[in-house]
């Protein structure tokens, strides 16, 4: 009787300890399955949400260069200067009005003089009342077709600067437009009081917007070059490195570091990683993940 009591004991114990292992390992598929319902249903719904949409551009070859800024007054191409008597005028002056070579420039009872080059006629003065005496007028003919401005490079720069270099310019009253032109003379030697080096430029005034003593702002450009070109929205700067979204053929964005060059209106060279051609992300990068799909918006 006794060893039948003990095989009992042994095999309530031993029940008991595989009810336990059942469910402990039935609480593990449970885990198990409802994680994998969970996963695919998450799956399934974010499967769904469609790739956002990305602004792409191509990458191009741009110009690039290297800028001076400096600042100069206009200067007419040729100023003649004449003293009129005001009792001689035959008529009222007309100033600020174009006249062509060998037109009448000023109507006199002694004489009328004709206008030795094409110009406009202006004065000295602020005012048309302004006179030198009582009875006598300074006024101008300018020939501004051309406009000269004397600028002063610094010192540092002078190994750069050279005639024939394109300069951009442009004035106050015309903030938009940029005034094409170029280094006309440069001098030899560097003023010792100022450390700098003295330079001419010359502008094309075609339509005479130019007006001899304003203020031009001016950019010097130098070291010239075609490289790659990107939107400066498109890089993503992530401490001393530099990266964009290229995107593949299937619209999968890869992030890639780039090596990037100098800025300029709004793009930035790219001197390694990218190729002319390729496709990148331009706008909304927040929106890309890397290996992501994204649907393209061309730009």
């Amino acid at each position: 009787m006794g060893r039948i009591r003990v095989n009992l004991k042994y095999m309530k114990r031993s029940t008991k300890i595989v009810s336990i292992l059942l469910i402990f390992f039935l609480i593990i598929t449970f885990v198990i399955v409802g994680r994998t319902l969970v996963e695919n249903h998450f799956k399934k719904k974010f499967s769904k949400v469609p790739p956002p949409g990305i602004i792409v551009t191509k990458v191009v070859n741009k110009e690039f260069s290297e800028k001076i800024e400096t600042f100069g007054t206009a200067i007419s191409k040729r100023t003649e200067t004449f003293k009129i008597k005001k009792d001689d005028l035959y008529e009222d002056l007309k100033l600020k009005d174009f006249v062509k070579k060998g037109e009448i420039l000023i109507k006199l009872k002694s004489g009328d003089i004709l206008a030795p080059f094409s110009g406009v006629l202006g004065y000295t003065g602020l005012t048309e009342d302004i006179l030198l005496s009582n009875n006598i007028f300074i006024i101008t003919l300018d020939d501004n077709s051309i406009i000269y401005s004397d600028i002063k490079i610094p010192e540092n720069y002078s190994a750069l600067i050279k005639r024939g270099l394109p300069v951009d310019v442009k004035i106050s009253s015309y903030k938009d437009k940029i005034f094409k032109g170029k280094i006309d003379f440069v001098s030899s030697r560097i003023n010792a009081d100022t450390r700098s080096l003295l330079s001419r430029i010359k502008v094309k005034n075609e339509n005479l917007e130019l007006i001899s003593g304003s203020l031009l702002e001016v950019t010097i450009k130098f070291n010239l070059r075609n490289s790659l070109s990107v939107p400066d929205t498109s890089v993503i700067i992530e401490g001393d490195k530099s990266f964009v979204y290229k995107i593949s053929d299937e619209n999968i964005a890869d992030k890639i570091e780039v090596i990037t060059g100098i800025r300029g209106n709004k793009n930035i060279e790219i001197l390694s990683g990218l190729s002319e051609g390729d496709i990148i992300a331009a706008e909304g990068l927040k929106k890309v993940r890397p290996r992501g799909k994204i649907k393209p918006i061309e730009k």
